[in-house]
């Protein structure tokens, strides 16, 4: 489903190839994103991104290889979605795993399959998998009281309850967290809690629930990570071990809720599970759904385990999924879980429910053909240790001064010089001199650092080795200098043009998990097939071989183009601080004959001045229909003079001259005030005559 290059790039996921020291076959997954929104440029950089170049560096290394995700369709979440939307949660997530299975696909991420966990497949799976522990005694039966909603006779799911909470005293914590402090919370910690679905007071009521006892595997997921997976990232390990120091408890694995997978036993009617154990299930499901051979991946101590996830699904897939796995008793666990941290926007944390976010599927539709600018701006700020932060200014930089300046540049000289003097055939090499030697020899350094960091997950240093592969083609091509030599040694000129088109080819190779689509441009460029990883360093190319034309692999972003983006952004925050901004109280109520008693007419500026040493106040003489009188207003710091001259007003004219400044003002032109605090003319929609009333 995903993009694959059409040159040729052998991709051997489907063969199976035994290499020493390393796995039979690989199982990747990545985080299940949830099916209540678009996918964001924080997901991509934080899970999707890492997942799809681990993926494709391991075809290109002819590894057995599937990826596996899918749409988290089930949840609170949904239900909340469906109902501010007034439809069905079956509609939410038809409409969203359509838009995000879309977007994956013309992002040209490497799923083997993207599948979704309201499918006939997950329902019998996760059925199964619940089964097989309930009939195992593993689960825990506990009557406990939860909040219920007598008004609509419902038990309130977490996300269903707001109230203060306990540690910061955020006044719209929900039952699960405070969003503010980032604290877990129970329902029953929040202080003066309410329901979102009537705004009452939600009582305590009994409900029957099955518990995982998570704290009867504390010993065995200790040893497993503490001991056994030291390796591990320092922000997995760390959180675990945090999780680890304040002992784990039982964990509820149903809920009582009408959206999602039902309990499969006797007396659980109204009850479905609990997301959180539904979802990693959709892991299976999906892997059953691709092939019938998936008990290989799942079960056989032979392949090697790796979810890609975010640092908010920490716990969950290395802590609960664990757990859950080893209770079923049949089921390999996760080798690794290279979770990153999140990624901002514009210094801003990335909001779903505030719309500030660089959507996939809108920036598709607004740069076509810039799938590779994007995954390479956002592997270049992989927030895989901390935080990090995408700006529109960096995006153009690192495509003009890194894409199109180096990358492309490189290639575009090395395919030019080679059609200008060669006919675009790949010339012989005459002789090879000790800088050449030395050129070459850069090359197997560089394959080497960059699936060292591969494998380690340092995506970001990869990435920097690629482009220090084509910094090295520009330097070396500038160094030799082959259009100055081609009147007197067109022999050298062979030679220097073969090895700058074994590096653009080696690029081609090395560059296929970073920027896929530039990759297939380039293998295109020079007629480049059947080739893996395992060619880099040598002379892919052999004399004689005839390339196809050069085309640009990029072109420049222009200063027009990002300010557009941070106009939208500005527009979005703008509207968020007009919805969450409060209107001022009403004032104390007057009487009909008091308002009547205000002269308000229409007018028009004639002249403006600001007044001397003052920030704020211009002089404005204003013809009132009646006569033209002077008003001084506090508008300076929002309208310029000449702004403002010629411009219909409303004038309350018979409001008691004032003195402001030495100057007598006659009146006062009414406002209106923004959410931002910026001031706007009341001015009539068509032109009307001076000294029209305003009633």
């Amino acid at each position: 489903m995903a993009q694959k290059p059409q040159c040729g790039l052998v991709f051997l996921s489907k063969q199976i190839f035994f290499v020493m020291n390393t796995p039979k076959r690989y199982l990747i997954t990545s985080a299940l994103p949830y099916a209540n929104g678009p996918i964001h440029i924080g997901h991509l950089a934080g899970v999707y991104i890492p997942s799809d170049i681990y993926t494709r560096y391991l075809r290109l290394k002819g590894r057995e290889v599937i990826s596996i995700c899918g749409s988290d369709e089930h949840g609170v979440p949904i239900t909340i979605k469906a109902r501010q939307e007034g439809v069905s949660p079956q509609a939410i997530v038809d409409k969203y795993h359509s838009i995000i299975k879309d977007s994956f696909e013309r992002f040209g991420i490497a799923f083997d399959i993207y599948s979704r966990t309201s499918s006939k497949m997950h329902y019998e799976t996760a059925s199964q998998f619940f089964r097989k522990l309930y009939d195992d005694g593993v689960f825990v039966e506990n009557t406990t009281q939860q909040y219920y909603d007598e008004e609509v006779k419902q038990f309130l799911a977490d996300r269903y309850i707001t109230g203060t909470c306990p540690h910061c005293s955020n006044p719209n914590a929900y039952g699960d967290q405070c969003e503010k402090c980032g604290t877990s919370l129970n329902a029953t910690d929040l202080i003066s809690p309410k329901s979102t679905l009537s705004g009452s007071a939600p009582v305590l009521k009994e409900t029957k629930h099955w518990f995982l006892p998570l704290d009867k595997f504390q010993p065995f997921l200790e040893k497993w990570i503490l001991e056994e997976h030291k390796d591990w990232k320092t922000n997995v390990f760390g959180q675990c071990k945090s999780w680890f120091d304040m002992g784990l408890q039982p964990r509820a694995v149903s809920r009582d809720l009408d959206w999602g997978v039902p309990v499969p036993v006797e007396g659980a009617e109204g009850k479905v599970l609990y997301v959180w154990f539904d979802a990693p299930i959709g892991y299976i499901s999906a892997t059953r759904e691709l092939t019938p051979d998936w008990e290989k991946y799942w079960k056989d101590s032979e392949t090697r385990m790796i979810h890609f996830i975010g640092k908010d699904n920490i716990v969950f897939h290395c802590i609960v999924f664990p757990a859950m796995l080893k209770a079923e008793g049949s089921y390999i666990l996760p080798d690794n879980v290279p979770a990153n941290e999140f990624l901002n926007l514009e210094g801003d944390k990335i909001s779903t429910s505030r719309n500030w976010a660089v959507w996939l599927h809108e920036y598709l539709e607004e740069f076509p053909g810039k799938q590779d600018v994007l995954r390479y701006t956002l592997t270049a700020n992989m927030p895989e240790t901390k935080d990090n932060d995408f700006t529109w200014k960096d995006y153009q930089t690192r495509n003009n001064s890194e894409l199109v300046a180096i990358l492309g540049n490189f290639v575009n000289r090395a395919m030019v010089l080679t059609h200008k003097y060669f006919e675009g055939k790949v010339p012989n090499v005459d002789s090879i001199s000790d800088f050449d030697r030395e050129i070459l020899n850069e090359i197997p350094k560089l394959k080497k650092s960059i699936e060292e960091n591969l494998e380690s997950f340092r995506f970001r240093e990869a990435l920097k080795e690629l482009m220090n592969l084509a910094r090295l083609g520009n330097k070396y091509l500038a160094d030799t200098e082959p259009w100055k030599l081609i009147k007197t040694e067109p022999e050298r000129v062979g030679t220097i043009l073969n090895i700058s088109l074994q590096i653009t080819a080696n690029l081609a190779i090395l560059g296929e998990p970073f920027l896929p689509f530039t990759a297939d441009r380039l293998c295109k460029m020079l007629n480049l097939t059947q080739t893996t990883w395992e060619n880099v360093g040598e002379s892919v190319l052999s004399a004689g071989h005839q390339l196809n034309q050069a085309e640009l692999l990029f072109d420049k972003i222009e200063d027009e183009t990002v300010e557009k983006q941070l106009a939208k952004l500005q527009a979005t925050k703008a509207a968020n601080e007009s919805a969450t901004k409060k209107a001022n109280p009403q004032k104390e109520e007057i009487t009909y004959e008091e308002f009547s008693k205000m002269d308000i007419r229409t007018g028009t500026v004639l002249e403006a001045e600001v007044v001397p040493k003052t920030q704020k106040l211009l002089k404005l003489k204003i013809d009132t229909g009646v006569d033209q009188r002077t008003v001084v207003s506090g508008i300076a710091e929002y309208f310029k003079p000449d702004e403002v001259v010629g411009r219909q007003v409303a004038i309350l004219i018979n409001l008691a001259p004032r003195k402001i400044r030495g100057i007598e003002s006659h009146g006062m032109i009414l406002m209106a005030e923004d959410a931002d605090g910026k001031l706007r003319f009341v001015q009539p929609n068509e032109s009307v005559a001076n000294g029209s009333e305003i009633k």
